[in-house]
C-alpha cells in the first residue's frame, strides 16, 4: 500500500497546532483602539488569535478547495462578517452570540466528516450565518472607537480572513487532497468545535 505524501496532511496538522492555547482572544490585550495602525493590527490580529475564528477560517479554505465551491461563497462570508461587526458597532444585542460562533465551528468539522459532502446551498448557508456572527464577536473588540481605527479595523479582517481562505483553498488545491484526507481534516476542525463548545458551557474554573 503506497503511504500518501506528508504534505497531504498539511492542512490538518496546522489545525492542530492552531488548538494550542492562544495569547488571548483580543489582539490590543482589551483595550479599544485608538488609531488607525492599532485598529489595523487589531483587526490583522483578531482572526488569527482566536482559535474558533482561525479553525474556521481553515476550514472555509479547505472545503472551497475539496468541494470546488466557488470563491463567491467565501465573499459571501466576509460580507456577513463586515455586516456582524457593524451590527455589534452600533448596539444591536444578541444573545449567546460566542455560543452560535462555537457551534458553526463544530458544524463545519461535522460536514467535512461527511463521506458525501453536503450541498452548495448549505455550504453557502453556513458561510453566511457563520460570518455574520463570527463578525459580531469581533465587533467586540472596536465598540466604541473613533471612525478612523473602526474604518482600519474593518479592512484588516477583511485583509486577513480573505487571505487566509485564499491561501488555504490554493495549498488545498495544489496538495490535491482525496481519500480520508479531507475527513480527518473536518474531524480536527469537530474536535476544536466541541472543545470551545465546552468552553461555552462549563464556566472556567
Amino acid at each position: 500500500m503506497r503511504l500518501r505524501p506528508f504534505h497531504s496532511f498539511a492542512p490538518a496538522a496546522l489545525i492542530l497546532f492552531a488548538s494550542g492555547p492562544a495569547s488571548a482572544h483580543h489582539a490590543m490585550g482589551g483595550k479599544t483602539p485608538t488609531t488607525f495602525a492599532e485598529g489595523m493590527l487589531s483587526g490583522l490580529g483578531h482572526p488569527v488569535i482566536g482559535i474558533d475564528h482561525l479553525v474556521f477560517l481553515i476550514a472555509v479554505g479547505v472545503v472551497v478547495a475539496v468541494c470546488g465551491l466557488s470563491f463567491v461563497l467565501p465573499v459571501a462570508f466576509i460580507v456577513a462578517m463586515a455586516i456582524g461587526v457593524a451590527a455589534h458597532v452600533n448596539g444591536i444585542s444578541i444573545p449567546a452570540s460566542e455560543f452560535v460562533v462555537a457551534l458553526t465551528v463544530l458544524a463545519a468539522g461535522l460536514l467535512l466528516v461527511r463521506e458525501h459532502k453536503p450541498s452548495t446551498a448549505v455550504w453557502a448557508a453556513l458561510f453566511t450565518v457563520a460570518g455574520f456572527f463570527h463578525g459580531y464577536a469581533f465587533g467586540e473588540a472596536i465598540s466604541g472607537a473613533e471612525r478612523a481605527p473602526l474604518s482600519a479595523y474593518l479592512v484588516g479582517l477583511i485583509i486577513i480572513q480573505s487571505a487566509l481562505i485564499l491561501g488555504i483553498a490554493w495549498l488545498t488545491r495544489r496538495i490535491q487532497l482525496s481519500g480520508v484526507t479531507p475527513r480527518l481534516i473536518g474531524a480536527a476542525v469537530g474536535g476544536v468545535g466541541i472543545a470551545v463548545v465546552m468552553a461555552q458551557i462549563v464556566p472556567a474554573g
